[in-house]
């Protein structure tokens, strides 16, 4: 039986959000979902896997609450499950910038469909800024975009004061795999004094579900928080692993390296692998393939 996977989030006041958890994860355990959902007084976010059935009712359960009646959740089928465990968990932020004076649930940027995002990025007036971090960029973004080569989102507030200047560039589009990221960002962007601040509405997934392969602009795969690793156009399965040593997406090519030992290591944390993490990753591999 193939499976559901449900991506949401909203900026929106959750000043009860410790109570909404437990509402949340005693129903999504009748249901047997699976996944991460993220409460914080300044919205939820979360990607959940279960049967339709099961993603349905939890949906249903969420837009009860008029807060969140609005929410407009992206969906795939899985044949596999991505993830093992259910987590709820109140947080901070549901996407960590470290700017608690940012509010997206109060000014964000001007949302762009997916339909209309090539023309955006033919104006050559636009800068085009991947707000993800350096390892999701490199297995697939939009041509001519900039790669901010952060390691984390608390980075960019720094990326923006280094290298963008309202005067100077007026007009910033930006991307992110769901668009959760770049709504925080361009309410940023905006506190910051840029004044033409747009995002891709619904972010790549969005993006790669709705328009077609012979007319996009999209290139390569685009990394996903799950089991799953990279999906492709019509949100099929990537080409990616996972290396279970430092979860950098790794290709054929990457296993191919002398430097790559399943479920050890990989050319991504090769350099950083001690005797002692040796030790430990050969005790998990163990324990991964006793549970295969």
């Amino acid at each position: 039986m193939s499976l559901i996977v449900a991506t949401f989030y909203k900026f929106v006041l959750l000043a009860d959000c410790r109570e909404l958890r437990v509402k949340i994860l005693d129903y999504c355990q009748q249901q047997d979902i699976k996944g991460t959902i993220l409460l914080a007084t300044e919205g939820i976010n979360g990607t959940i896997v279960g049967s339709r059935t099961a993603i349905d009712a939890v949906l249903a359960l969420l837009k009860t609450d008029e807060r969140l009646a609005d929410l407009t959740p992206k969906t795939a089928i899985a044949l596999q499950p991505p993830f093992e465990r259910l987590k709820v968990k109140v947080k901070k932020e549901i996407v960590t910038l470290g700017k608690p004076e940012i509010n997206p649930a109060e000014t964000v940027g001007r949302y762009v469909s997916p339909q209309e995002w090539n023309e955006l990025l033919a104006d050559p007036d636009v800068i085009v800024i991947d707000t993800r971090n350096d390892y999701e960029v490199q297995i697939g973004t939009f041509q001519h975009a900039i790669n901010p080569q952060t390691h984390s989102f608390r980075e960019f507030p720094a990326y923006v004061h280094q290298h963008l200047d309202p005067i100077q560039h007026p007009k910033i589009a930006m991307f992110c795999t769901g668009g959760i990221r770049c709504e925080k960002a361009s309410a940023y962007l905006l506190h910051q004094g840029f004044s033409q601040v747009y995002h891709l509405q619904g972010g790549i997934l969005k993006y790669l579900e709705e328009v077609p392969t012979a007319e996009s602009l999209w290139q390569g795969e685009c990394f996903v928080f799950d089991e799953r690793v990279a999906v492709k156009h019509g949100l099929e399965p990537g080409s990616y692993e996972m290396c279970r040593s430092c979860g950098h997406p790794i290709a054929a090519a990457d296993k191919a390296s002398p430097q790559y030992e399943e479920g050890i290591t990989c050319p991504h944390c090769y350099d950083l692998l001690t005797p002692e993490k040796r030790a430990r990753q050969l005790e998990r591999q163990r324990q991964f393939q006793a549970e295969a």
